[in-house]
């Protein structure tokens, strides 16, 4: 199986920057993508974005859009989410997840319910 432990969340003032990891042991040679997703208290979770582990490709939320950057470190079997100019609708929970193959639809890396492995999720606060 895969574990992953979700780190670097905190408080930050809008306009502020945050970098979020995901660190994967376990069988990571199987993982397909990673994805971050977040909720927000009484929301449901939402997809934030998505890195595909062979190809690099990279997936966004339209609201996240020009303001996150995901990225990954095959080596170092960790992926990343480059957070900067935070608003405050940012605050939430933040999940890292994997999945393995095989993937179906065009939107696989936005669906929840796709991804095998959840992380403990870390706190973002973003305060105005």
């Amino acid at each position: 199986q895969v574990q992953l432990v979700n780190s670097g969340g905190g408080l930050v003032q809008a306009g502020g920057s945050l970098r979020l990891s995901c660190a994967a042991s376990g069988r990571t040679f199987s993982i397909y993508g990673m994805g971050w997703f977040r909720q927000a208290p009484g929301k449901e979770r939402e997809f934030v974005s998505a890195i595909t582990w062979n190809g690099g490709s990279t997936y966004y939320a339209d609201s996240v859009k020009g303001r996150f950057t995901i990225s990954r470190d095959n080596a170092k079997n960790t992926m990343y989410l480059q957070m900067n100019s935070l608003k405050p609708e940012d605050t939430a929970v933040y999940y890292c997840a994997a999945r393995s193959p095989p993937v179906y639809g065009t939107t696989w890396y936005a669906i929840e319910s796709t991804y095998d492995y959840w992380g403990q999720g870390t706190q973002v606060t973003v305060s105005s």
